[in-house]
């Protein structure tokens, strides 16, 4: 499968370490999809979301960003709350789900051992995100989930991290009317340790929201 708008594919074997890690975790689990997962979501966003990177037993297994893991459960429920998805539950790619005006990637698009890429392994992959960014329309917005996807995005713009400083609910302007939209990461620690809660991740939402809105 090659994505028409970033050229990426999911036969990529540019991080070898991680085409290792796929290959054994394949022959542990040979029903999981245990390859690169592509975006997911309109070709021409007005938002794009940006991941981490698959989750072990939710798109590593099911191919699809955010499905079937803890993360995806208040991610998509905030999208559907918001308009940007026709349903709020995400289990599998033949679930009917639809995104409207949303796409969904990740700073790097295959599993890593412990859930921790290398910085080597971001910059290889960020030529993809690069891409995908230009692609944006003038005036979307940017929802960086977690430190690791904020700096992912600069780095394909060229911006050094120094201007713009990560933390939860900070917004950042952009080169061409875009935005850069800061959250903590939807996953099952941050909340279910309150670092994030439903209510947070709400008003990241209503804000990119109403700025869409008014242009």
């Amino acid at each position: 499968m090659t994505d028409p708008v970033t050229r990426f594919s999911t036969d990529c074997r540019l991080c070898n370490r991680l085409a290792q890690h796929l290959e054994e975790v394949r022959s542990e689990f040979p029903d999981y999809h245990a390859k690169p997962v592509a975006p997911f979501g309109d070709a021409q966003p007005r938002l794009l979301i940006v991941g981490l990177a698959p989750g072990m037993h939710g798109a590593n297994r099911t191919g699809r960003p955010f499905t079937g893991d803890h993360a995806g459960i208040l991610l998509y429920d905030t999208l559907h709350r918001f308009g940007f998805a026709n349903q709020g539950v995400a289990t599998d790619p033949k679930d009917g789900l639809r995104l409207f005006g949303c796409r969904i990637t990740n700073a790097v698009k295959c599993l890593p051992p412990q859930n921790k890429p290398l910085p080597e392994e971001v910059g290889r992959c960020n030529a993809y995100l690069r891409r995908e960014i230009a692609a944006l329309p003038n005036g979307a917005a940017i929802l960086a989930l977690g430190s690791i996807a904020h700096r992912a995005v600069l780095m394909a713009l060229g911006l050094r991290p120094a201007a713009c400083p990560f933390h939860h609910g900070a917004r950042h302007g952009l080169p061409q009317a875009r935005t850069l939209y800061d959250s903590y990461h939807c996953s099952r620690y941050n909340t279910q340790t309150k670092r994030l809660t439903a209510e947070m991740f709400q008003d990241v939402f209503a804000e990119i929201s109403r700025r869409l809105k008014a242009g």
